[in-house]
């Protein structure tokens, strides 16, 4: 079963216990892109939480797990990745899954695809980097600059994608199947633990919420 952390804070009361499919409360004063109306069916929360294909960062033997849903252009997801990515590294022991979520438009899903064929380079990383730290709007001669600049091969990318272009598109499809049965209506949200974060935290409310993940995880 998964909790939802709401609006009013990171409480520790029985009464956010929502369940994995509870009341999706929005966080965070910032509003985020609605995405089309309904909710998929129930994701199962294994796949959620260790689905092989996602690329992990921060340290992949942690004892919590922080899956996050983004989208490149998403401006929020730019302005949270500096800060998440610090609270990962100070705490040594986060597993953090980046589950690509291209709800923004077309350009969204060619950067999503791009970073994910990048994989088979072992630069999904890098991808990543050079795409969510940009401020400008992304086109598609944008993304291949950016990731030439970030030294990965494009034209292998481009190749790697037409061969593996099943593979990828179905992970983005669970990506986004997962998010709606989960009830998130928008990037950034996050799984922290067994508790849904649908949208923004500082880095002082994320370091809680680990701690709180954590001390769930130890009274089960």
């Amino acid at each position: 079963m998964l909790e939802l952390i709401g609006r009013t804070g990171l409480r520790r009361s029985r009464r956010y216990m929502l369940g994995w499919l509870g009341g999706a409360a929005m966080l965070g004063a910032a509003p985020r892109m609605a995405l089309a109306q309904g909710r998929g069916a129930e994701p199962n929360e294994a796949a959620v939480l260790r689905d092989p294909e996602i690329p992990v960062a921060g340290n992949p033997d942690g004892d919590i797990a922080i899956v996050e849903w983004f989208d490149y252009q998403c401006p929020y997801c730019r302005r949270l990745e500096p800060e998440l990515a610090q609270v990962v590294q100070d705490d040594g022991k986060v597993r953090w899954l980046r589950k690509d979520w291209p709800i923004l438009g077309p350009v969204s899903l060619v950067a999503a695809r791009m970073a994910l064929a990048s994989k088979y380079q072992d630069k999904y990383d890098k991808a990543h980097d050079a795409m969510i730290g940009v401020n400008s709007k992304l086109t598609e001669a944008r993304i291949d600059e950016l990731l030439a600049g970030a030294g990965i091969d494009v034209d292998r990318a481009k190749r790697d994608l037409d061969t593996n272009a099943k593979a990828i598109d179905g992970i983005l499809k669970r990506n986004s199947e997962q998010a709606e049965g989960l009830g998130f209506r928008g990037t950034p949200a996050f799984i922290v633990g067994k508790f849904r974060v649908p949208g923004v935290l500082t880095m002082a409310q994320f370091e809680q919420v680990i701690a709180d993940a954590r001390k769930a995880k130890a009274s089960n």
